[in-house]
C-alpha cells in the first residue's frame, strides 16, 4: 500500500504541473460598436494543451479518482467519448503512464479518432451510439480498469468554490475591467460540468452574475430545464461537437442556471464566420452556439438600457472542422443556409438588436 500511495502522490505532482503550466487562459474582449457598454468577452479555452475546455474536465476527474483510490499504477482508463474529452483523457492518462480506452461509435469521423490516438489512446468502437456508456462499464470491470463517466462525474470532481477553476479565473481575470462583475456568463452544456461550477460559484462567492446556458438543435437540456422530466431522449445526437445530449445527464444541474435559450444549428455555424472576422481567428462550433446566446442576452440588456459585461467561452479550435462547419458544400449536402443568420450577426453587430424568429 506505502508503494501504491508513493505513486498516487507522484501522479497528483506530476498533474499539478500540468495545471501549474496551463491554468490561465486568455480572456479576449470584444467591443460592439450596436452595444456601447456592454463589452463581450471571450474566455479563450483552446489554448489548452489538449486544444479544448475538456482539458480543465479531464484533470479534475483525474484527481477526483487519484484521490478516491479508484485508479492506481496500471489502471487501464475507460472513457465513452468520442470527443474532446476522450483526447484530453489520454494525454492525462499518458502523463501517468497508464493505458487509456476510448470507447466510441463506428460513425466517429476519422479526423476525431486521429486526435485520439495521437495523445496515446486506444480505439474500442460500437454500432450504436447508445451501447457507449454499457461497453465502457462492461471493459473496465473486465480489465480491473476504471470508467471515468464523465456524464455522472463532471458536477461533481471540480471544486466549484475556487481553486482557480474555470469561474474563479474568469471573475480573477476581469478584476481590472470596468465591470469586474460580469452580468452573464454563457456557457454551453456537454456535461453540464461548466454550467454546474459557474452557476455554484456565484452563489458561494454571492455575486449578481447570471448563468446562460445554451443548447443546440436535439438535445433535451433545454426541454428538460423547462419541464423537469429527465426521462426525455432525442433519437438523433447533437450536430455542435462538445454540447447538447440526446438524453439528460446526471451532471447536469438546472437548479443552478438562470435562463437557457435553445440555438438552431445554421446560426451557430454562422456565428463562426461572424466570429472569424470580428476575432482574426477560426473557432469551434460551440463557441458559435455560445456567441448567439450572448448576443440575444446582451440585445437584451441594451433593450432594457442596461451596462455590463458579458462573458463566454472559445471551447476548441476551429482548425478541427475546416471539412465541416467551415466547409460550403459541407454546409450545403447538409442543408444549411447560414446567410439569414449571418445578416442578423451583423445588424446585431452594428446596431445591437436581435430579432427574435
Amino acid at each position: 500500500m506505502a508503494q501504491d500511495r508513493n505513486w498516487v502522490n507522484e501522479a497528483v505532482r506530476r498533474i499539478d504541473a500540468d495545471f501549474n503550466r496551463s491554468a490561465d487562459t486568455h480572456l479576449l474582449r470584444l467591443e460592439l460598436p450596436g452595444a456601447p457598454g456592454i463589452p463581450l468577452y471571450f474566455k479563450d479555452e483552446s489554448t489548452h494543451p489538449t486544444g479544448s475546455l475538456k482539458h480543465r474536465l479531464a484533470r479534475s476527474l483525474f484527481l477526483y479518482a487519484l484521490c478516491n483510490g479508484w485508479v492506481g499504477p496500471g489502471t487501464t482508463i475507460v472513457e465513452a467519448s468520442s470527443g474532446s474529452t476522450a483526447v484530453s483523457e489520454a494525454y492525462f492518462a499518458r502523463l501517468l503512464g497508464l493505458p487509456f480506452i476510448a470507447v466510441v461509435p463506428k460513425s466517429t469521423s476519422p479526423e476525431k479518432l486521429a486526435q485520439i490516438e495521437f495523445q496515446g489512446g486506444k480505439l474500442h468502437k460500437v454500432d450504436k451510439p447508445g451501447q457507449i456508456y454499457s461497453e465502457s462499464r462492461r471493459l473496465a470491470q473486465e480489465s480491473g480498469g476504471h470508467f471515468m463517466d464523465q456524464f455522472t462525474f463532471a458536477e461533481r470532481v471540480t471544486d466549484w468554490r475556487g481553486n482557480n477553476n474555470i469561474a474563479d479565473s474568469i471573475f480573477e481575470q476581469m478584476q481590472g475591467e470596468e465591470f469586474a462583475e460580469p452580468r452573464w456568463i454563457v456557457c454551453g452544456a456537454g456535461t453540464g460540468g461548466t454550467s454546474a461550477t459557474i452557476g455554484r460559484y456565484v452563489r458561494y462567492r454571492r455575486f449578481e452574475t447570471r448563468v446562460c446556458v445554451v443548447d443546440p438543435e436535439y438535445s433535451v437540456f433545454y426541454d428538460f430545464y423547462h419541464s423537469g422530466d429527465c426521462t426525455l431522449s432525442h433519437e438523433k445526437g447533437s450536430r455542435v461537437e462538445r454540447i447538447g445530449r440526446p438524453r439528460v445527464e446526471a451532471s447536469f444541474v438546472p437548479q443552478v442556471v438562470d435562463r437557457m435559450i435553445k440555438v438552431p444549428d445554421a446560426a451557430s455555424y454562422a456565428a463562426l464566420r461572424y466570429l472569424e472576422r470580428v476575432l482574426g481567428r477560426k473557432v469551434g462550433g460551440s463557441t458559435g452556439t455560445n456567441l448567439i446566446g450572448a448576443a440575444q442576452v446582451i440585445a437584451g440588456m441594451r433593450g432594457r438600457g442596461e451596462t455590463g459585461a458579458v462573458v463566454t467561452l472559445i471551447c476548441d479550435p476551429g482548425e478541427r472542422y475546416l471539412d465541416s462547419y467551415f466547409d460550403d458544400h459541407w454546409l450545403a449536402d447538409n442543408g444549411f443556409d447560414i446567410r439569414p443568420d449571418l445578416a442578423q450577426l451583423e445588424q446585431f453587430h452594428a446596431k445591437g438588436e436581435w430579432q427574435q424568429p
